[in-house]
């Protein structure tokens, strides 16, 4: 065990393969605790910031392997890419817990610090063109409802700065052989699991006063075949109406079809989207699909695709709402893959290009979607949550702020295969029920689709590739929990905390430099 624990390789390895284990669909969550004290006894052992970076390098990347090499069935490049620099980028929160651990000295101030290090670490990171949020801690806990009920307030987030100060006490128990530290580690870890736990015993769901009735279909096209793999785009339209025809019943009032169900680019006014508001028209029913939407412009935006007739265009992966009279709006996607949808920093190399050597709005990919638009009928209020969108609770939000009734996810997981991939995203779904107290409604096209209710637990949930769609009487709700109040602040107090204490070191570090300057 000396042995195990003077090496520094082993230490990194191990941390990396515990937290890839602690997350869906393997669930072991409790590991990421001792993979956190791994890395903090990681960076002690090392004698410098660049070498715990080189070691502790080869961990993230083991991490990012295990839990996200889906990403490679997609896009082998734009995959391995996001595993390398995704590491890279972990090792800097770990170069931080290390200064800190070295200039102070009292176990609940570096504990703290950690913590609010690695959640200020993950808010930054859920908020420039290159997040990804997929390895956020919290992730790890979205299939461990009963233990994380406190997230109504905290959000994920709050996830996360227990699992890093939790370990953080208890490594430094461990390092200080102080009984003490150890009972504040205990402290910490039980406390809020333990309200979490009374919170999910004691929740009583009261009979909702208005339902609506949900057909949710899943039709399993093949994302990797044009017109999913049916050979025409008529076919594929008469596959969709077809398998909803199955599906529906005279109570039906939301058709949900998931991304990309309509796989082909169609303008608001096409014989498609025509033929759909027929049908939804016909059904006596609002429908939801995913397809991709054009746009045409009278005045041209800074980026755009395309010129036709004279009219500048873009593409959106998007969201087209038909409501039961057949009236047609959109919501075109806002939280797009970066590389795979949209260039990052699109706009910024844009406004550099002053010679416009590219045409950066061909370059971007998808348009961007600036606003949360909700489908919104006499009966309910919903949205069509895009795929990634679902792992961005700040942006989802801003829906319920809107009074969203409950909350609609339409995705395209087949993107990934039979892999992790498709588990993962499912659970995380479990995450926003909580934060919202709202259930959650999600179609897929290969799955997995299914029904979530506000404490996060799955009352519904269809088999991965499967041809099938179910109906749900999913119940609207209408309160505001803490975090759907106030956010992320968490996010911007651990920001704040961070930037202090950072900023106190450097500072105390430039007057010590002086002082002894001057002697």
């Amino acid at each position: 065990m000396n042995k195990f624990l003077e090496n520094k390789w082993a230490l990194s390895i191990t941390a990396g393969v515990l937290l890839g284990l602690s997350f869906p669909p393997v669930d072991l969550s409790f590991l990421s605790f001792p993979a956190f004290i791994l890395l903090f006894l990681l960076a002690d052992k090392c004698d410098s910031n660049k070498q715990l970076a080189y070691y502790s390098y080869a961990g993230f990347v083991i991490w990012n392997l295990i839990t996200t090499y889906w990403l490679m069935m997609a896009s082998l490049v734009a995959g391995i890419a996001a595993v390398l620099a995704n590491a890279a980028i972990m090792t800097i929160p770990l170069v931080l817990f290390r200064i800190c651990s070295k200039r102070f000295d009292k176990a609940w101030l570096i504990a703290l610090l950690h913590a609010s290090i690695w959640v200020s670490y993950e808010f930054l990171h859920h908020n420039w063109d290159l997040s990804w949020p997929w390895l956020t801690l919290g992730n790890a806990w979205a299939n461990q409802v009963s233990l994380i009920q406190y997230i109504s307030a905290t959000g994920h987030l709050g996830i996360s700065f227990w699992v890093i100060f939790t370990s953080s006490l208890a490594f430094l128990a461990f390092k200080n052989k102080k009984q003490s530290i150890a009972l504040a580690a205990t402290f910490a870890l039980l406390l809020p699991s333990g309200i979490s736990l009374m919170m999910f015993l004691g929740s009583t769901e009261e009979p909702a006063a208005k339902t609506t009735s949900v057909a949710v279909i899943q039709p399993n096209h093949d994302s990797y075949e044009s017109h999913g793999g049916l050979g025409s785009h008529s076919v594929l339209m008469d596959s969709l109406f077809s398998i909803t025809n199955k599906v529906i019943t005279d109570d039906t009032e939301l058709i949900l079809w998931p991304e990309n169900a309509v796989d082909a680019g169609i303008y608001m006014n096409s014989r498609t989207a025509v033929s759909i508001s027929d049908s939804a028209q016909a059904w006596n029913a609002s429908l939801i699909t995913g397809t991709g939407l054009f746009e045409l412009y009278e005045e041209p935006p800074t980026l755009y695709r395309d010129m036709v007739n004279g009219r500048a265009r873009n593409y959106f992966n998007a969201t087209l709402y038909v409501n039961a009279d057949g009236e047609r709006t959109r919501y075109d996607k806002h939280n797009l893959v970066p590389i795979v949808e949209r260039f990052p920093f699109v706009e910024f190399f844009n406004a550099i290009d002053i010679f416009d050597w590219l045409d950066w709005g061909n370059i971007a990919g998808f348009g961007k979607g600036l606003e949360a638009t909700s489908l919104k009928t006499n009966g309910f209020t919903t949205q069509g949550l895009i795929c990634y969108d679902s792992v961005y609770p700040s942006w989802i939000r801003e829906f319920v702020k809107d009074e969203a009734d409950f909350i609609t996810i339409i995705t395209n997981d087949g993107w990934w295969g039979n892999t992790s991939g498709h588990y993962q995203h499912f659970a995380y779904a479990r995450l926003r029920a909580i934060e919202f107290d709202r259930w959650i409604v999600r179609s897929a096209n290969n799955g997995f689709s299914g029904i979530i209710d506000p404490e996060g637990n799955v009352l519904q949930k269809t088999n991965y590739w499967e041809r099938t769609g179910f109906t749900f009487d999913v119940p609207s709700k209408s309160t505001k929990t803490f975090y759907t109040k106030f956010g992320d602040w968490l996010g911007y107090l651990c920001l704040i905390l961070s930037v202090g204490g950072l900023g106190f070191i450097s500072f105390t570090k430039f007057q010590n430099s002086r002082f002894n300057q001057d002697n």
